[in-house]
């Protein structure tokens, strides 16, 4: 199941030698980094939403599109989820409140 990320990540780098024309991942590179974190915005919002009020196959789907956004905009910045899983690899073991703590020193 995880190679679900690696398969995105090459996906998301293919998409960004093409036609904005050609797919959607290209052209959410084609308007940029401000339109894809005003798309992040959106789905978490849609998210949120989604928590409070609706089925949870719909906050699967919400869950699923806020994940694609996020990983698009970090794309843009060459950040890939391997980067994130590696991030979130290092905390385990600490307390979220340790780890908070340091991340604000």
């Amino acid at each position: 199941m995880s190679n679900i990320l690696q398969k995105l990540d090459l996906i998301l780098k293919d998409r960004k030698n093409k036609s904005p024309e050609e797919s959607y991942v290209s052209s959410l590179y084609d308007k940029g980094i401000n339109f894809s974190c005003d798309k992040i915005d959106e789905e978490s919002k849609e998210l949120v939403n989604a928590i409070k009020n609706e089925t949870k196959e719909r906050i699967i789907s919400e869950t699923a599109d806020l994940w694609f956004h996020s990983l698009v905009s970090l794309s843009m910045k060459n950040i890939s989820s391997n980067d994130i899983l590696l991030e979130l690899e290092k905390r385990f073991g600490t307390s979220g409140h340790v780890e908070k703590k340091n991340r604000n020193t």
